[in-house]
C-alpha cells in the first residue's frame, strides 16, 4: 500500500471515532484492539504523535526516522513507570504541553541539533507512556495491549511524516508550518482545559 493510501486510510479511521478522550476507564482495556485504539481515540495523543512525525520530516534525515523511533521506545519506559505505580506529576499537562511545544517547533521551523530534538521528544514520551501505563488495569494483557498502542503510535507518526513530506515544495513548507501553528493552538486548548 502506498503512503498516500495509508495516510487516507489512517485519517479516515481517526475521523470516524470523533474527539473522544483516550483517558477513560470504560471498555475492554486488555486486548490488542483496545491498546491500538487508545492513542487514536485521544486527540491530545493524536496531535502530539502526528507532530513528532511532522517535525521529524521537517528536520530531515536522520530525524525523520530517529524521532519516531525514540518516542515509542521511551514511551515504553514511561508506561512501565505507570504500571509500577511510580507517580509522575502533571501527566495530562505534560501531554498537552508536548503537543503545544512540538507545534511551536514546527511552526517556527526550529532545527536544533538532532540530540536536542531526540531528548525533547523523549521527555514528552515519558508523559504519554505514563498515561497509558497507569490506565492499564491489572486484569489486562499488558503485552498485547502495549503492542497495540505502540503500533498505533507508530502509525500516527507515519501520518505526520506523510504530511511532513510536503516540505519538498514551497507551498508545502508553509502548509506544514501552518499545521504546526494549529497543533500549538490545540495543545494550548488542552493545557488550559478548553478542549
Amino acid at each position: 500500500m502506498n503512503t498516500k493510501k495509508l495516510l487516507l486510510l489512517n485519517m479516515g479511521l481517526i475521523m470516524a471515532f470523533g474527539a473522544v478522550s483516550a483517558h477513560s476507564d470504560t471498555g475492554d482495556h486488555g486486548s490488542f484492539a483496545s491498546g491500538f485504539m487508545h492513542p487514536i481515540l485521544g486527540w491530545d495523543h493524536v496531535i502530539a504523535m502526528v507532530a513528532v512525525g511532522l517535525w521529524g520530516a521537517f528536520l530531515g534525515k536522520p530525524a525523520i526516522w530517529l524521532l519516531p523511533i525514540v518516542f515509542p521506545l521511551v514511551m515504553a519506559v514511561g508506561g512501565a513507570l505507570g504500571v509500577a505505580g511510580m507517580p509522575l506529576p502533571a501527566v495530562e499537562a505534560g501531554i498537552a504541553t508536548s503537543a503545544m511545544l512540538l507545534g511551536i517547533m514546527i511552526a517556527m521551523a526550529a532545527k536544533p541539533p538532532i540530540w536536542v530534538a531526540a531528548v525533547l521528544v523523549g521527555v514528552f514520551a515519558i508523559f504519554h507512556g505514563h498515561a497509558h501505563g497507569t490506565e492499564l488495569p491489572e486484569s489486562a494483557g499488558p503485552i498485547v495491549y502495549s503492542m497495540g498502542f505502540v503500533l498505533a503510535t507508530g502509525l500516527l507518526h507515519l501520518i505526520g511524516i506523510s504530511f511532513g513530506l510536503l516540505i519538498r515544495w514551497p507551498a508545502g513548507k508553509i502548509t506544514v508550518r501552518a499545521i504546526g501553528g494549529i497543533i500549538t493552538l490545540v495543545g494550548l486548548g488542552f493545557l488550559v482545559g478548553v478542549l
